[in-house]
């Protein structure tokens, strides 16, 4: 599960970590909350195989629905079923893409508490999680581009707080996940291993996250500096 997480980096920091153009980054402002169905960062692979990074809606509308709320039932999805069920299996083939981040957040059960983790890499480099987007159009004539973000396994730092984890795809493996076409899925799904542990780092923040509407630095400070 993968339900909120932060885009807090300016845009030379974008681009100067995952090597594009600085041109290429839309006008942004720092993300310390992110929510289902708010905007987010997404590379795709652009003309001339030169990658492009674009705003879509976090949340997956299938081209089929029928209603654009369904979006809200479709922020992640199981790395484990992606080429099982028909409403990502076609989308693997031809539209995947990376979602831009510097970090997220899950929930551990403490003593009958959910207490929320900020989780980054420690260098607090900008990364990025494996996503597929889709293209929806309205009886009106309007269009909603959107995506969700693929979970796995977590690795050993996040098993303890979460059983699943949002994956990360390494800068290695960037170019071979948006390549486009199906003809190298064992390369493609070889992509979404967990991140390794000991390049992360994990701390209790405070339930000011809990609200999507705190969107502000007080969000990921380490919660023993909130008391």
């Amino acid at each position: 599960m993968c339900g909120r997480f932060t885009e807090k980096a300016k845009a030379e920091k974008i681009a100067g970590d995952l090597k594009v153009p600085v041109s290429r980054i839309p006008k942004i402002k720092p993300r310390y909350n992110i929510a289902p169905s708010q905007p987010v960062l997404c590379m795709l692979r652009g003309k001339e195989q030169e990658p492009s990074v674009e705003f879509f809606r976090w949340g997956l509308i299938p081209a089929w629905a029928k209603d654009p709320s369904v979006g809200q039932r479709m922020i992640n999805a199981r790395a484990d079923t992606l080429t099982a069920k028909p409403s990502f299996r076609t989308l693997m083939e031809k539209n995947r893409c990376l979602v831009i981040a510097d970090g997220f957040y899950e929930w551990k059960n403490e003593g009958g508490r959910k207490i929320p983790y900020y989780i980054r890499l420690k260098s607090d480099s900008v990364f990025t999680f494996a996503g597929l987007w889709s293209e929806w159009h309205s009886r009106e004539g309007d269009t909603i581009r959107s995506c969700t973000i693929i979970t796995g396994e977590p690795n050993a730092l996040l098993k303890p707080i979460h059983p699943r984890m949002p994956v990360i795809v390494s800068e290695k493996s960037r170019m071979t996940w948006l390549r486009p076409g199906h003809g190298e899925l064992p390369d493609v799904m070889a992509c979404l291993t967990p991140y390794p542990a000991s390049e992360m780092e994990a701390y209790p923040v405070s339930t000011l996250v809990n609200k999507p509407g705190n969107d502000f630095v007080e969000c990921i400070q380490p919660l023993p500096h909130l008391n």
